[in-house]
């Protein structure tokens, strides 16, 4: 589940200030009970920058999607001084890694708006594909988990474990419905999964991947998921689940690259871990915003990556 940061449109040249005209509020602006404040350092995007529900979407020139705070942007109009953004992350794969908004929204673009030819998606290096996989979390959880690449006509095993982890590739249809990157074939999400996560959340990636892989649109995908969930041909979510997403070769949106590594867990839709409050630690990945499967994705930033070596501040 790919999880994307996003980035601020802010003009380095005009002291860090918001660009002229790149706002545009989506009625959020019209609500002061609205705050989702962005955290941490600033990147440029998951989305695949990442979302924070409601928050507000920013367009650059350029028609790149950002999003920054609501309290910057009222900073910025009140004071008139230098803005520091901060970001929610979104990537998320994968994969870690989000999207800004709805793609039924007026005026969304999406940078990949179909599904390139599928070699693109591939990895022709089977080798290089397990240990990107491998770099996903400390060798002493990745080395003894099975490693899973992909194939023309899905996931397979290239490797049997023996501690019950799976690490696999995540690619960008696995992020959520809305992502403009959604089809990007660059997007690759190193992702390990516990064996919680390996058991109830890894169907929904191989499920998405077998609609993605058969030619399915974006949209006929989400039905067949919600198709999917109507049936029960998906696990429940079980306790416990997460994912480290700790790789620093990983590329989760075309703006932010690597991001920062982090850990991701699964918990219900009613949880209440204090994610994008002043001061947490915990950020929401929207990967599952769209409620299609009662899932809530929640990250929280690791100090290293999975080699050891040290993750940039946030």
């Amino acid at each position: 589940m790919i999880s994307t940061p996003l980035g601020a449109a802010f003009d380095a040249g005009r002291g860090n200030r918001l660009r002229p005209g790149v706002v545009d509020c989506l009625g959020v602006r019209d609500r002061p009970d609205v705050d989702f404040p962005l955290r941490r350092s600033s990147l440029g995007r998951f989305a695949h920058g990442c979302l924070c529900p409601g928050a507000i979407r920013v367009r650059s020139d350029e028609r790149r999607i950002f999003m920054v705070p609501v309290r910057s942007i009222r900073e910025t109009e009140m004071k008139r001084n230098v803005v520091r953004p901060k970001i929610c992350m979104m990537l998320g794969l994968f994969l870690t890694v989000a999207v800004v908004g709805s793609s039924t929204a007026k005026g969304v673009q999406h940078a990949y708006p179909s599904m390139a030819p599928l070699s693109q998606y591939l990895m022709a290096d089977r080798n290089a594909e397990i240990a990107l996989a491998r770099s996903a979390a400390p060798k002493a959880i990745s080395g003894d988990a099975t490693i899973l690449v992909l194939g023309p006509h899905g996931y397979v095993t290239a490797v049997e474990g023996k501690n019950g982890f799976v690490c696999l590739v995540d690619r960008s249809w696995t992020a959520q419905f809305d992502f403009p990157e959604f089809w990007n074939p660059r997007l690759r999400g190193p992702m390990c999964l516990n064996p919680q996560a390996a058991r109830s959340i890894l169907p929904i990636t191989f499920k998405r991947t077998e609609l993605a892989l058969a030619g399915k649109s974006r949209e006929q995908i989400m039905d067949g998921m919600k198709a999917a969930v109507a049936a029960k041909q998906l696990p429940p979510l079980e306790p416990g689940a997460m994912c480290y997403m700790m790789s620093k070769q990983g590329y989760l949106n075309d703006d932010a690259g690597h991001w920062m590594p982090h850990l991701m867990f699964y918990v219900s839709r009613g949880a209440d871990w204090g994610a994008d409050v002043p001061g947490s630690p915990v950020m929401r990945n929207p990967q599952f915003h769209d409620g299609v499967v009662a899932v809530q994705v929640l990250m929280i930033p690791a100090a290293k990556w999975s080699d050891g070596t040290p993750a940039p501040a946030m």
